[in-house]
C-alpha cells in the first residue's frame, strides 16, 4: 500500500514579497499541523525537500524537532524543485547546502543539480517545458507509490516540501498558498504504468484553509517548448 502523501508549499520567501512572514508562517503551520489528528492518523516516516533554501528552512522550522524526536530522515530530492529557470528557482551547490543544513541528507540528489540550462540535454528532466515538468511530476509520484526508498514505511505518510508552481501544474492540479498543505492518497491500481491518480482527503482550501479552492488543472500555462533560449507557449 502506498504511503499517504502530505504536500507542503514553502513559507514566504524573498522572491515572493519579503521574508518578514517566513517565521510566522512556519510557526502557524507547525502549530496547526501538530494540533490536528494528522500526526497520529498519518504517521510520518520520511520528509522529502526540494534542495532549495526556502523549502529546507520551511521543513526544518516546521517539522525539524518532530523529525529529530521520532528519528525521521529528511532527504533532499531534485525532482521536487520549482519549474522555472529563473535565478530564484535555480538552487545552490550541494557542497554549500550540506554545510548550511547538516540535518538534511543530500547524498541522493541528482548529480545534474542545480543545472536547468535549456541548452543542456543532460538537464532535460528539469527544463521549463510542459513535457519535462509533467514527466517530472509523474516520476516523483511513482517514487512515492512504489516506495523506492526504505525510509517509506508501509501504511505511513511521506511529507514533501516543495513549490507552488510544481505542486500545482506538475503534481496535483491544485493551488497551494505559502505554508499550506494538502493530503493525498493514491488510488489503487494493479498495473503501475502512467501517472498515478491522487485522491485529496483535505478540504478544497487546503489543510490550513488558506489556498484557492478552485482547481487549477495539471499542466496549467506551462510552455510547450523552449525556443532560442526562451520558454514560449505554442498555440
Amino acid at each position: 500500500m502506498p504511503p499517504t502523501l502530505i504536500l507542503v508549499r514553502h513559507a514566504e520567501a524573498l522572491h515572493n514579497v519579503d521574508n518578514k512572514s517566513h517565521l510566522t508562517q512556519c510557526g502557524s503551520l507547525r502549530e496547526h499541523f501538530f494540533k490536528t489528528e494528522v500526526p497520529n492518523k498519518y504517521q510520518v516516516s520520511l520528509i522529502i525537500v526540494s534542495p532549495m533554501r526556502r523549502t529546507i528552512e520551511t521543513a526544518l522550522l516546521s517539522f525539524g524537532n518532530y523529525a529529530k524526536e521520532h528519528n525521521i530522515p529528511i532527504i533532499a530530492n531534485a525532482g521536487w524543485q520549482e519549474n522555472s529557470d529563473k535565478p530564484c528557482d535555480t538552487g545552490s551547490s550541494i557542497e554549500d547546502l550540506s554545510k548550511e543544513f547538516p540535518e538534511v541528507d543530500f547524498s541522493r540528489v541528482d548529480q545534474v543539480w542545480p543545472e536547468k540550462n535549456r541548452n543542456s540535454e543532460k538537464a532535460k528532466k528539469y527544463w521549463y517545458t510542459k513535457e519535462s515538468i509533467m514527466q517530472r511530476g509523474e516520476d516523483v509520484l511513482k517514487e512515492i507509490e512504489a516506495k523506492v526508498w526504505p525510509e517509506m514505511e508501509d501504511g505511513k505518510a511521506v511529507v514533501a516540501v516543495s513549490h507552488s508552481g510544481f505542486l500545482r501544474a506538475g503534481v496535483t492540479g491544485w493551488w497551494f498558498n505559502n505554508a499550506d498543505y494538502r493530503i493525498f492518497e493514491f488510488e489503487e491500481r494493479e498495473v503501475k504504468e502512467g501517472r498515478p491518480t491522487l485522491k485529496q482527503i483535505t478540504g478544497v482550501k487546503g489543510g490550513m484553509g488558506e489556498s484557492f479552492e478552485t482547481p487549477a488543472g495539471l499542466g496549467g500555462d506551462l510552455p510547450e517548448a523552449a525556443v532560442g533560449g526562451l520558454s514560449v507557449g505554442l498555440p
